[in-house]
């Protein structure tokens, strides 16, 4: 099986789950197709008065079971193809946690290192106005996603607001607490990747306890789930950014690791027992492996060398379809994306409901309500997985995702 761009490697997956579903393939096939994709240019006024073009893009991929949702991201190799992966991976997220939503993903080709603040916030403006007449709070709502955060949220909400002329929080989730936030929401997507590894976990050994665990990946959310896994009994004894990785056999000082990071410094700057690549990270002998950086990196080569004995997707699509062939081969149990790392859109959902409800919740509220659907969704993983006799836990839970948007497409029929 070869390795296509991350909106046919999608596709490949979908197929591959469709067979555990009885989804009529005239409706699968509307279901593999995004609604409408936004292309746009997106004037930026530099610091030193020039000014230049760049391009941002919004794909809202189905609407079926409710508005779209999904995150914003900066980044200098976002694509057109990119934006649509993941809109589409984000319209099965929310349906096999359950929300009634659907899936749409954004993104922005600049570097946010590069810019300053007034040239991010000039960016987020000009970039909110072009997509504007595509989200609203019962249309489309936006999320915070790599390089983006409360303060581009602000400024998002802000933009639409003033052309409201009201304020409108439920437009988008992860803004600030001040502007209708949910507390929980920083940490959200790392503390679902946690549970998700503790349930994974003491579902096939019993315990979390001493369980080794490897991290790809320090920014928001690997720091998180390497924080909390920490706080669950788990020794996590590598981390890794864009600078290389650090190791310790006998476990790192999460805590310290974590404010290091957290006050901008890297890991390559950072007193370690060890250094390693990030390579060599992805081998190391420990109990679980959770990639939570980019896509794609556990190819078939990385693959066949892998010591983990589970893995737990926290990034998305960080595994090819060649590199599952290799890990179901081999016996290595993965939990995908769509289920690991829902904590995040699960949170926004709860924002979005305490905004539209003009009330809010407490932080262990919050939680509680993360972790009582999150579980459910593993609940829900497992037991398909036995059910069908899927190959992996991958296919149980794109069959149930498409069973659950095939179902609503059936209810709502073909329009005219």
């Amino acid at each position: 099986m070869s390795d296509g761009g991350p909106f046919e490697n999608l596709r490949t997956m979908m197929d591959r789950a469709h067979e555990y579903t009885d989804v009529p393939q005239n409706v699968f096939v509307r279901m593999k197709h995004p609604e409408r994709t936004l292309r746009v240019g997106v004037p930026l006024l530099r610091d030193d008065g020039s000014e230049e073009i760049v391009e941002g893009f919004r794909c809202q991929f189905d609407s079926t079971r409710g508005p779209y949702k999904g995150g914003i991201r900066y980044h200098p190799d976002v694509t057109v193809e990119e934006v649509i992966a993941m809109a589409g991976l984000m319209s099965l997220k929310t349906a096999l946690v359950d929300l009634q939503y659907g899936g749409a993903k954004g993104g922005v080709v600049v570097d946010p290192k590069e810019l300053s603040r007034d040239e991010i916030k000039r960016v987020t403006r000009r970039y909110t106005e072009g997509i504007r007449r595509m989200i609203g709070p019962e249309m489309d709502i936006p999320a915070p996603d790599m390089n983006t955060g409360p303060r581009e949220m602000a400024w998002v909400m802000d933009t639409y607001s003033m052309y409201e002329g009201y304020p409108v929080p439920e437009v988008v989730t992860g803004k600030p607490l001040e502007l209708g936030g949910t507390p929980g929401r920083i940490e959200a997507t790392g503390r679902g990747v946690a549970i998700i590894t503790r349930e994974f976990v003491e579902h096939v050994q019993g315990s979390l306890e001493d369980t080794t665990v490897a991290i790809q990946g320090f920014g928001n959310v690997g720091s998180w789930t390497a924080k909390i896994l920490e706080e669950f009994g788990a020794t996590v004894v590598a981390v890794s950014d864009v600078t290389g990785a650090i190791y310790d056999p006998d476990g790192l000082d999460v805590e310290a690791v974590f404010e290091h990071a957290d006050a901008g410094g890297m890991l390559d700057s950072y007193d370690a027992e060890e250094e390693i690549s990030n390579d060599e990270l992805l081998r190391l002998d420990v109990d679980v492996l959770i990639p939570a950086a980019i896509a794609d990196v556990i190819t078939d080569d990385v693959a066949e060398d892998l010591r983990a004995e589970i893995v737990v997707e926290a990034a998305n699509g960080p595994t090819t379809p060649a590199a599952d062939r290799v890990l179901r081969e081999r016996n290595i149990p993965l939990i995908p994306d769509i289920l690991a790392n829902s904590g995040g859109v699960i949170v926004s959902y709860l924002e979005w409901v305490q905004n539209t409800q003009e009330y809010a919740w407490t932080l262990e509220e919050v939680n509680e309500d993360l972790e009582r659907r999150i579980v459910k969704g593993f609940d829900d993983v497992i037991r398909r997985a036995d059910e069908l006799g899927t190959p992996d836990f991958r296919v149980a839970a794109y069959a149930i995702a498409i069973q659950r948007i095939g179902t609503a497409h059936a209810y709502r029929g073909l329009f005219p």
